[in-house]
């Protein structure tokens, strides 16, 4: 009796797979966070502390921190984050701030995000790109309104890992059963969510228990701190290998004679893994050629994947333009003018049925129309109101849009980069709105 054939596509998914974690590892994969936590649930102390302990910290920056935080019984960390002078005076954080950090087994850019919902916009914003998102939650409060609000943003930007600190252990006493009351109720509302991972951790940001490393007032916690969690969790096979899709980013032509020949497009890479030789189609003109060559910004290679910036050369001459999609013939995004999405909107003038808007898409930017505007959703109790007229700042709904040229999309839940979109004002050049495409567009 014969062993079975392997299946050639699952094999060429397994070692780029492989390939891609190797390579992530020799240069020091990046970890993109999002953190988000209820006023006063310490979320500026703990990225401070990251900070501090991780020594992402000058010698001056402590010291100012230091000489602000004169005359109190320690160093308020939190001011390391708090940049702006009106978070300061209130003591919350209202603009999305981006920290990096690195230690020496990975390095990490952190989002560091609003708990308010009036700052919904700006949490959407922060965890769109994110690898792994933070929720605080105040040992002494437990779960809170917005604790279901972040999980639950976190789950609908398909944020694949979830972790959970519960901050302030120190004002209970390091109490195993209100940590554990905590993780069980999280736990069963993360069920009703779409969270493929989740991690619950008992920390105190002001003292540094079990943030960087394990702290010897938890003995009843046998799992690993904050940072050594987010040193050693999985991403490489968070990233979609198996749907190619490179949009095309801009044309070279170089004008020198030693090159006149020379033709690439260059963009990055959004999923899927490019080689030289593979068979290829251009949207939208549906045309089919193979790949000539790939050259990094080192030179040639032999393969791409996401998130590499790469030059593709294809074997034909093709009219190419920004814009464009180059993909598998047998595996293409969906060819559409009707995109149905969630948007959450970001600005004071409403979303409203029949308004105009510029929809960019990867690199394709068209004119559409609003065509209907099927539910706004309550974020905290999950209640989709079929009733509502328009979309107010930071509202989320469902909207259907009518574009003028054709785009390339995927679902959003199935590829965050083809499935997502921003919502421009052609009059005044803003970002009004964000989408992400669901089922049925």
């Amino acid at each position: 009796m014969t062993a079975p054939h392997p299946d050639p596509a699952v094999d060429l998914h397994s070692r780029a797979a492989e390939q891609a974690a190797e390579i992530a590892a020799a240069r020091k994969d990046i970890l993109r966070i999002a953190t988000a936590g209820s006023v006063d649930d310490g979320k500026s102390t703990l990225i401070g502390r990251l900070l501090y302990d991780s020594k992402a910290v000058f010698e001056d920056q402590y010291e100012a921190v230091e000489r602000a935080s004169a005359g109190g019984d320690y160093v308020n960390l939190a001011l390391l984050t708090d940049g702006l002078r009106a978070e300061r005076e209130q003591g919350i954080t209202i603009d999305v701030a981006y920290r990096y950090f690195a230690t020496p087994r990975r390095t990490f850019i952190l989002a560091d995000t609003p708990g308010h919902v009036q700052y919904t916009r700006n949490m959407v914003t922060g965890a769109s790109t994110a690898d792994l998102a933070i929720v605080l939650v105040d040992a002494r409060k437990g779960m809170v309104e917005q604790s279901r609000r972040h999980a639950f943003l976190a789950s609908l930007l398909r944020v694949p890992h979830l972790v959970v600190a519960v901050n302030k252990m120190d004002l209970v006493d390091w109490s195993e059963a209100t940590f554990e009351a905590i993780r069980d109720e999280f736990s069963a509302f993360a069920a009703k969510l779409d969270v493929p991972d989740l991690t619950v951790v008992p920390i105190s940001a002001l003292h540094g228990d079990n943030v960087v490393r394990r702290s010897e007032h938890t003995p009843w916690y046998d799992g690993p701190s904050l940072l050594h969690h987010l040193e050693h969790v999985h991403v490489a096979s968070d990233r979609n290998l198996v749907d190619v899709r490179f949009p095309v980013q801009f044309v070279i032509r170089p004008q020198s004679d030693a090159h006149h020949d020379y033709r690439g497009y260059a963009g990055t890479v959004a999923s899927g893994v490019l080689r030289t030789g593979d068979e290829v189609q251009v949207l939208p003109s549906g045309l089919t050629t193979t790949i000539a060559g790939i050259d990094g910004p080192r030179g040639p290679v032999e393969e791409a994947f996401a998130p590499m910036a790469v030059t593709v050369r294809l074997a034909d001459d093709l009219d190419v333009s920004r814009g464009d999609m180059i993909c598998r013939p047998a595996n293409a995004p969906h060819v559409t003018q009707d995109l149905d999405a969630l948007v959450c909107w970001m600005t004071d003038e409403p979303l409203r049925p029949r308004q105009r808007l510029a929809v960019k898409h990867t690199t394709r930017t068209v004119r559409g129309m609003v065509k209907e505007l099927q539910y706004r959703l309550d974020v905290n109790s999950l209640h989709r109101d079929q009733e509502a007229g328009e979309l107010g700042l930071n509202d989320i709904g469902r909207v259907k849009l009518r574009t003028t040229q054709p785009l390339f999309v995927d679902d959003y839940a199935r590829n965050r980069v083809t499935g997502r979109f921003i919502l421009v004002d052609e009059a005044t050049n803003a970002t009004v709105g964000a989408g992400m495409l669901v089922p049925g567009s």
